[in-house]
């Protein structure tokens, strides 16, 4: 059992492992023997969880990166390489929300900043895409490779003001199926394209729908969300270890094109 899980020896490629949830993956795996590249926008970001990982005894290396940007990717590509060698497998974890481009009783659907829409929709579609071609080719050329893509649970049931957000999320879920299927028909057919949905998690980038600011009691907003959760709380970035785990692994080896909640029972809740 412990082989079917093993990833020792396996470079992984993780963008915004500066934040919470990712940087949370990115030790998970450095601790289950895997090399860890750290990439984020905010280079001290990446060099603490880098630092955290190392410090544990595990090998990570940090990098700052843009991934709206093909030739940021395409550099931290080559400082991988360099450092590890081949890379085995990506996870595209950079994304989240804007204030901006969220509803409210201040801000109506119809005022919402073209500018703030498109940095919402390009950091999460558009930035899994390019940092799938820029790593997802070495993985085509070398004929194997993992590609995880993070997704939310919003992508399957839109919630009320994230419209943005919403539909950039369900353009990742489409493209993990796309791609799963393009790699596999034209490239090589071990090669694996899948995405977590989690619920919801307490980030940077959603605090301010779910807590008051100032108390830090729950929104409105929040209690409906806790209501509609079976098991009654939110996520903590640790209860995504185990279902990376799997994906990344031989364990899901026949396993592809698939996005799989990790919601604490929120998409089988009618409300009802």
């Amino acid at each position: 059992m412990k082989e079917l899980f093993n990833l020792k020896g396996k470079t992984i490629v993780i963008t915004g492992a500066g934040g919470v949830i990712c940087g949370t993956m990115a030790r998970a795996l450095a601790k289950a023997g895997a090399k860890v590249a750290v990439l984020d926008l905010r280079k001290e970001a990446a060099d603490k969880v880098a630092d955290d990982i190392k410090a544990e005894g595990g090998e990570a290396i940090a990098i700052e990166c843009d991934v709206l940007k093909k030739n940021s990717l395409q550099a931290a590509k080559e400082k991988v390489n360099a450092a590890f060698g081949k890379i085995d497998i990506l996870i595209n974890g950079a994304g989240g929300n804007k204030k901006e481009a969220t509803t409210s009783e201040e801000l109506s659907f119809f005022d919402l900043p073209a500018d703030a829409i498109r940095f919402v929709f390009e950091l999460n579609f558009i930035g899994t895409l390019l940092a799938t071609q820029v790593f997802g080719k070495e993985m085509a050329d070398n004929g194997s490779g993992i590609i995880l893509n993070v997704s939310s649970m919003t992508a399957l049931q839109p919630l009320t003001n994230v419209a943005v957000y919403s539909a950039a999320k369900a353009a990742v879920n489409n493209f993990t199926q796309w791609f799963a299927v393009h790699i596999c028909h034209n490239y090589s057919k071990n090669i694996r394209v899948n995405a977590i949905a989690p619920g919801f998690f307490l980030t940077e980038q959603n605090r301010f729908l779910l807590t008051e600011e100032k108390s830090g009691e729950l929104t409105s907003r929040g209690k409906t969300i806790i209501e509609h959760t079976p098991m009654g709380r939110f996520g903590e970035p640790g209860d995504l270890v185990g279902t990376v785990l799997w994906l990344l692994s031989d364990a899901a080896k026949f396993v592809t094109g698939i996005v799989v909640p990790v919601d604490g029972g929120f998409s089988a809740f009618s409300g009802v």
